[in-house]
């Protein structure tokens, strides 16, 4: 009866225990940052442990700035590419999320998530770039501790000063550095709409910036950006 018990213990309540422990460190992880800012997060960690890999010496560029030193160029650029709808959702698009989904049973594999900008930033904090449906889970209940302990502005600010530019570049401050000499508070139309494109395919643009693709959605966005609502 008691290896019975041990049994149930470790193929049943252990498993449970540890997920719940794991929520609750993600929670008070979150709560911490609603007034302190993240010095870093998995994604980066994991950038940087490759870019080591071929240069020890490799360091990441990184800035961090404040929500009203980045554009509001920027800040519409990047709601009217990844989520037009962000100021109203609660943190989850599920329209775009069942058209994911129908596009990943067409494929047969996870090739889109149909993720916001509150996922994503979900994603970046705590999660590895595996696709998986398990690790949607995971993102989705972030994604709604998120929404639950921060402010759509808190989000956003978060998510534009950790989000991947390029190789080795997080943040708006680092891209608008590396990509046009200024800082992220000068970002004009143009450049803002630019930044927000490359970032489905940050480190892909970054070597490609002649790419025809990308102008053209450049000025896609740039028509759109004067719809997005800010927080």
């Amino acid at each position: 009866m008691k290896i019975f018990r041990r049994l149930l213990f470790w193929l049943v309540v252990a498993p449970i225990l540890f997920v719940l422990l794991l929520q609750a460190y993600f929670f008070v992880q979150i709560a911490w940052w609603i007034n302190f800012n993240p010095s870093s997060t998995s994604f980066m960690r994991h950038q940087l442990s490759v870019l080591q890999e071929k240069d020890p010496n490799a360091k990441l560029q990184h800035q961090w700035v404040p929500y009203n030193r980045i554009s509001n160029n920027l800040k519409r650029a990047v709601i009217a590419s990844e989520d037009d709808s962000f100021v109203d959702h609660e943190g989850v698009d599920w329209e775009a999320m069942q058209k994911a989904y129908e596009k990943n049973q067409k494929k047969g594999k996870v090739v889109s998530g149909g993720s916001t900008i509150t996922q994503q930033l979900a994603k970046n904090l705590f999660l590895s770039g595996e696709r998986s449906y398990l690790r949607k889970g995971q993102e989705l209940i972030i994604t709604y501790m998120l929404e639950f302990c921060m402010s759509k502005e808190r989000i956003l600010e978060i998510y534009l000063n950790s989000v991947e530019w390029g190789v080795g570049i997080f943040g708006a401050e680092a891209a608008a550095h590396h990509y046009y000499g200024i800082n992220a508070a000068s970002l004009g139309p143009a450049q803002a709409a630019r930044l927000a494109v490359m970032l489905p395919k940050p480190r892909y643009f970054d070597k490609n910036q002649g790419s025809g693709y990308l102008q053209r959605r450049t000025e896609l966005i740039l028509k759109r950006m004067n719809n997005a609502e800010l927080p």
